[in-house]
C-alpha cells in the first residue's frame, strides 16, 4: 500500500494531523512579531485571559490575533471554495475565480476605496462593495450562459473568463481616470493583510461558518457528480440543482474574502491539489481538508511577507502583499504537483 493510498484510507487521521500544523502556524504567526517574540504558551495564556490593559495583551487582541483570525479564514476559504469548484466544474485547474467573482468584487472594492468609505464601520465599507460586484458578476456570468434556459458549463466557463478579463480592463481604466496616489488601492488589489479589523473577521468567520456548512452537505451529491451528470442523475441527484447552489455558495464566500482583503491567487487552486494528494478523491474530507490546507498557506505566506522580506517593507514604506508571495510560492507547487500526478 502506497503512502497516498494508506493516507486515503485514514482521512480523520490526516484531518486531525492538518488541524494541528494550522494550529501550529497561528500560534508561530501571533507570536513572532518585529519587536517582541510570544512563545505559543504565551500567546495561548493571553487568547484565554482574552483583552486587557497590558502590553502584551495590546499587542496580541489589537494587532496580531485579527490579522492571524483574517489569514485562517481567507485562506480556508479560498481552499474549500476551490476544492468545491474543480469537484463541481470537475476539473482540476477550476480556482475560486473561474467565473469572473474576482474581478467584479475588486471592482466593488476599489470604487468603495475611491469614494473614501472603504473604512466604513470599521473596515467593512470594501467587504461590503465587494461583496455586491461578485455576486453581480456571477448574475451577469449566469445571464450570459444561458441558452434557451439551459446553462452549459463550457458556456458558463467561457462567460467567466470573457467578464473577468472586460472587468480587469475596467478596473484598469477606473484607477487610470480616478487622477489619485493609487499604491494603496494597488496594494489591496495584490491582497493585502494590513488593515486587519475584528469587524472583518467576524464577516470572514460567518462566510466561512455558513457557506462551508452548505458545501460539505452537498459533498455526497459531488461524488455522484463525478461519475457523470447522466450517472449522478440516475442516482437521483439533480445537477442543475447542485450547480447553483455551489456556484452560489462559493461565489458568496469568495467575494466575502475579495471585499475583505483583495485578489489572493494559487491558494485555492494548491489547497485543492494537495488535499486530494493527502486526502483522496472523496468530497466528504477533501474539501474540509482543501480549508486546512488553504488556511495553513495562506497563515504561512504571510509571515514570508511580514517578516522573511521585512526589508523589502521597509524599503518600499509598506507592507507586502501577501498576494505577491502565495503567486511566488504557488506557481511552481502547482507544476510540482501537476507532475507527480499519478
Amino acid at each position: 500500500m502506497t503512502p497516498q493510498n494508506g493516507a486515503r484510507h485514514r482521512p480523520g487521521r490526516t484531518l486531525i494531523v492538518l488541524a494541528c500544523v494550522v494550529v501550529l502556524l497561528f500560534l508561530v504567526h501571533v507570536g513572532i512579531g518585529t519587536h517582541e517574540w510570544y512563545t505559543p504558551w504565551k500567546i495561548l495564556g493571553e487568547i484565554f485571559r482574552g483583552p486587557g490593559g497590558e502590553e502584551a495583551s495590546v499587542v496580541v487582541w489589537q494587532n496580531r490575533l485579527p490579522r492571524a483570525c483574517m489569514c485562517f479564514f481567507v485562506g480556508a476559504i479560498l481552499g474549500v471554495v476551490g476544492s468545491a469548484f474543480q469537484a463541481q466544474f470537475r476539473n482540476p485547474l477550476a480556482d475560486p475565480f473561474i467565473v469572473g467573482v474576482s474581478s467584479g468584487s475588486a471592482i466593488g472594492g476599489v470604487v468603495a476605496l475611491l469614494v473614501g468609505i472603504g473604512a466604513w464601520m470599521g473596515g467593512l465599507g470594501t467587504a461590503l462593495f465587494g461583496f455586491v460586484g461578485g455576486m453581480l458578476s456571477l448574475a451577469l456570468v449566469l445571464a450570459l450562459a444561458r441558452r434557451r434556459g439551459v446553462i452549459d458549463v463550457t458556456s458558463l466557463l467561457l462567460a467567466g473568463v470573457v467578464l473577468g478579463s472586460f472587468l480587469s480592463s475596467v478596473l484598469t481604466l477606473t484607477l487610470l481616470l480616478a487622477g489619485k496616489d493609487t499604491n494603496r488601492v494597488l496594494t489591496w488589489l495584490s491582497g493585502s493583510l494590513s488593515e486587519s479589523f475584528w469587524s472583518k473577521v467576524y464577516l470572514l468567520a460567518a462566510a466561512f461558518a455558513a457557506g462551508t456548512v452548505i458545501l460539505v452537505r452537498q459533498s455526497r451529491l459531488l461524488n455522484a457528480l463525478a461519475l457523470g451528470e447522466e450517472e449522478a442523475a440516475r442516482l437521483g441527484v439533480d445537477p442543475v440543482r447542485l450547480r447553483n447552489i455551489v456556484l452560489t455558495t462559493g461565489t458568496a464566500m469568495t467575494a466575502a474574502a475579495v471585499g475583505s482583503v483583495g485578489i489572493i491567487g494559487f491558494v485555492g487552486l494548491v489547497s485543492a491539489h494537495i488535499s486530494r494528494r493527502l486526502i483522496g478523491v472523496d468530497w466528504r474530507w477533501s474539501l474540509t481538508g482543501a480549508g486546512l490546507v488553504g488556511a495553513g498557506l495562506l497563515l504561512a505566506s504571510d509571515l514570508i511577507a511580514q517578516r522573511a522580506l521585512s526589508v523589502l517593507t521597509q524599503t518600499i514604506g509598506f507592507d507586502v502583499p501577501v498576494g505577491i508571495v502565495t503567486a511566488i510560492l504557488g506557481a511552481p507547487v502547482l507544476l510540482v504537483l501537476l507532475r507527480r500526478k499519478p
